[in-house]
């Protein structure tokens, strides 16, 4: 029986794999993530409609580590020193990107009666946005060296890192239990002594791990590339460990981790062979497979019992990012149309409101119809964002007010406009 129902998982997993790839590949072709493909693959072929894939133990590991890889990818292609080094005008409007899908998400929540965690997690999926997804559709675009393009990865960068920390918060305040001073307290304390041990060992104790192991590839030679990667996944394993301690989930670890791991200080052929990889093993195999068996969860049902609530939830997350963008766009010297044309592209959520929404799920602070209307929601304004930041263009163009940033050739040479 063991056996049999070994060979059965790995059955189910080579199913899992193929039409993850399979469905993968072609939303690509079509201009969108492979997440958008696995996780209709995941819908179809699931218990939702032809049931011919089923959930096990197995997949169950495999999308926990799926997870947690992705998020040390994710973190490697965050560059600290571009974080902290972040023009005035992309924190601004990344701010408002955040603060107003949140508040309207967090009142939705409280409105349709869920729990306050339900509410915040609620909120938090409202906030979330995609870097990964607006950089393939600005260079798909042609226009990275535009004005707005600037904001619009720079405000991602932060808006990404902002959501994971408040995640690490709200998650911290749902198992405290209530709004208790003293619990509240110590889980912000112990959050932000993960924060300040993991940047004391990612800017003073790291660097002298790469100097040790370059020092000793260069004396002995015995270490090689897969050395490298070894320590970058014995690296993203401790942060793990430091965040399960402060009481976190292991996915901020992970992400700590992987903006560290960037800033390695290893020969060019070590590190490349280290970020690709981790690459590999995430997006290659274990991130679709947690993306088609997340979508088990999903239940097609809303679109019939509640529609009237995934219509809501659809209008406010619209509404929060566009409006969240122009209006903290309006201080700044972006133009009126630019801040609209922003928050287009700043709705498109994608792979971070998945996780979030999962371990929602996972953890019983929000129900299955919750969940199955965010993870639809995270689809539905992927898919948008190719084809409104595309009119927003459009628009910007006709009206003579898409700004290029690219160096002037000479000094006193304004930026050039489309």
């Amino acid at each position: 029986m063991v056996v049999g129902g070994s060979e059965l998982d790995i059955l189910n997993l080579l199913s899992v794999l193929v039409v993850a790839w399979t469905f993968g590949a072609a939303a690509e072709r079509v201009g969108y993530p492979a997440m958008m493909g696995e996780l209709f693959a995941g819908v179809v072929f699931g218990p939702a409609i032809l049931g011919l894939l089923s959930p096990s133990e197995t997949l169950d590991v495999l999308a926990e580590l799926g997870v947690f890889l992705l998020m040390v990818y994710v973190g490697m292609e965050v560059d600290l020193d571009d974080l902290f080094e972040l023009g005035p005008q992309a924190l601004v409007v990344a701010l408002g990107a955040f603060v107003i899908p949140f508040g309207l998400g967090y009142g939705a929540g409280q409105y349709i009666g869920v729990s306050t965690g339900g509410a915040l997690f609620l909120g938090l999926a409202m906030a979330a946005t995609s870097l990964a997804t607006k950089s393939r559709i600005l260079v798909d675009l042609d226009i990275l060296d535009t004005r707005i393009a600037g904001i619009l990865l720079g405000g991602a960068l932060a808006s990404d890192v902002g959501v994971l920390v408040a995640f690490a918060a709200v998650l911290g305040f749902v198992e405290a239990g209530s709004v208790d001073p003293v619990s509240i307290g110590t889980i912000l304390l112990e959050a932000l002594a993960f924060f300040a041990v993991t940047l004391f060992i990612g800017y003073r104790f790291l660097p002298r791990v790469w100097d040790w192991f370059d020092e000793l590839r260069q004396r002995y030679g015995f270490v090689d590339k897969t050395t490298a990667f070894s320590i970058a996944l014995l690296v993203s394993l401790v942060f793990a460990g430091l965040a399960d301690l402060a009481g976190l989930h292991m996915i901020i670890g992970g992400f700590v981790a992987g903006m560290f791991l960037r800033q390695a200080d290893l020969q060019a052929g070590l590190y490349d062979h280290m970020h690709d990889v981790i690459y590999d093993l995430a997006i290659g195999f274990f991130a679709p497979i947690f993306f088609v068996t997340v979508a088990f969860e999903v239940s097609l049902g809303v679109f019939t019992g509640n529609a009237g609530l995934l219509a809501l939830l659809v209008g406010i997350a619209f509404v929060g990012k566009i409006l969240g963008s122009w209006l903290f766009s309006l201080p700044t010297d972006l133009t009126s149309r630019e801040g609209v044309v922003i928050g287009f592209g700043m709705n498109g959520r994608g792979t971070v409101e998945i996780i979030i929404a999962s371990i929602g799920l996972s953890n019983g602070i929000i129900g299955q119809e919750l969940f199955s209307m965010l993870v639809f929601l995270a689809m539905f304004t992927t898919a948008m964002v190719p084809v409104t930041v595309k009119w927003g263009v459009d628009w910007l163009e006709a009206a003579d007010e898409l700004v290029y940033t690219d160096r002037p050739s000479s000094e006193g040479e304004v930026p050039r406009r489309g």
